[in-house]
């Protein structure tokens, strides 16, 4: 088994392989997208997103694609919002999708789209179906891998091995503002919230930091 973060790139051609793929990567109202979760059927893909952008603008235009079969829009009131779309796919999209969610391979949340055009994602399986997978990509994507581990590297597996408390501790920070800019609280408050010394607070805030930046950096 294996797990895989693989970087691709459409090189302009996201339009011939869905329009709404083209929409993420160069669309002027979207800044940084990333898919949450999705489930691909064949026929259909259904997509989750988390993107920093303009609702409006985006809604509009997945209004008028004939691909999409429907979607929904939460703004979150700070320039981002949730998009839920239902795409028909194309034969380039099939193409893309189909062998990497087939037989034993598994798409690791999250999909992440980068200002420079590129994609990334991480694929978790066994060696020789990521191989031909990987092969099996059609040659309008690049593919470039980027990192080779085990399960061990995959996003969930760093979040399962937060402790319960390391847990608390950064998900209480999120929520009184500890990574507001400027900061609004403190790890003295960080410690209140959660009962406990702030010297520990401490410790499990820059525990759970260090799995989760080196998960996204390294």
């Amino acid at each position: 088994m294996k797990h895989v973060r693989v970087r691709i790139t459409a090189e302009g051609r996201e339009d011939e392989i869905h329009p709404m793929y083209d929409v993420m990567m160069n669309a002027p109202f979207v800044e940084r997208g990333t898919a949450l979760q999705w489930n691909f059927t064949g026929d259909a893909l259904g997509i989750l997103h988390y993107i920093e952008g303009d609702a409006d603008a985006y809604a509009e235009v997945a209004a008028e694609v004939p691909e999409v079969l429907g979607f929904d829009i939460v703004d979150t009131g700070e320039d981002a919002f949730y998009a839920y779309i239902r795409d028909a796919t194309t034969d380039a999209l099939q193409d893309l999708f189909g062998p990497m969610t087939t037989g034993g391979l598994l798409v690791v949340p999250p999909i992440v789209y980068h200002e420079d055009g590129t994609v990334t994602l991480s694929l978790f399986g066994p060696t020789d179906e990521m191989q031909d997978a990987i092969e099996a990509v059609p040659p309008s994507i690049d593919v470039t891998i980027e990192e080779v581990g085990g399960l061990a590297a995959t996003r969930p597996a760093v979040e399962a091995r937060l402790s319960d408390r390391q847990r608390d501790a950064i998900t209480t920070a999120l929520e009184l503002g500890y990574y507001e800019i400027p900061r609004e609280v403190s790890h003295e408050d960080v410690a209140e919230a959660i009962g406990c010394a702030p010297s520990t607070a401490a410790e499990h805030l820059r525990k759970a930091e260090s799995k989760v930046l080196r998960d996204v950096f390294l």
